[in-house]
């Protein structure tokens, strides 16, 4: 199921988030494909249904056309030109999102081989609250967490320091409605 212990660490993580402020059996649009950690929320009694890989800055119709309760995005905003559209269209009353953290001593995130697997958006804490403010959201809660790993160097002892994931839970703003 895990691809590596960081990712074992990063799907508790946000496992336990999650069931902290999403009720089981709750249905959600987890934007993005079926992948590991939408089968451990399906395990945990969520009713998950996944986005079909469409291009979410060019089509929001799966977003718009969901009667989910709840939308998660886990680790996608990142890769999207305009994550203000795809917010925008979410008619959710309520929103997980996390995303990997900007990291001083590293470059954006960009695949040699997979030309979708790229980091356009970096953020800052700071700057996810802003874009989800700005979208109609009121942040309710959010935890940052470390995730080093066990290679050897220095940029593996900088991240036993540097938070790398913020995850945070939103419900629609009722000024908005």
């Amino acid at each position: 199921m895990y691809q590596n212990i960081s990712h074992e660490k990063r799907y508790n993580k946000t496992l336990s988030f999650l069931k902290q402020h999403i009720q089981g059996g709750s249905r959600i649009l987890d934007l993005g494909i079926h992948n590991p950690l939408s089968q451990l929320m399906q395990q945990q009694g969520y009713k998950v249904k996944n986005t079909n890989g469409e291009d979410l800055d060019e089509d929001q119709s799966s977003i718009t056309d969901s009667k989910a309760e709840v939308v998660t995005a886990f680790e996608i905003l990142e890769h999207l030109l305009s994550p203000y559209q795809v917010l925008k269209s979410i008619k959710a009353e309520k929103l997980v999102v996390s995303v990997p953290l900007r990291l001083w001593f590293s470059p954006a995130y960009r695949s040699k081989k997979d030309l979708w697997d790229r980091h356009y958006h970096e953020f800052e804490d700071w700057q996810l609250d802003w874009l989800l403010e700005k979208t109609g959201w009121k942040i309710i809660a959010r935890e940052k967490w470390t995730n080093p790993n066990s290679s050897f160097g220095i940029r593996t002892l900088l991240r036993y320091f540097t938070t790398r994931y913020y995850i945070v839970f939103a419900e629609k703003n009722k000024q908005e409605n």
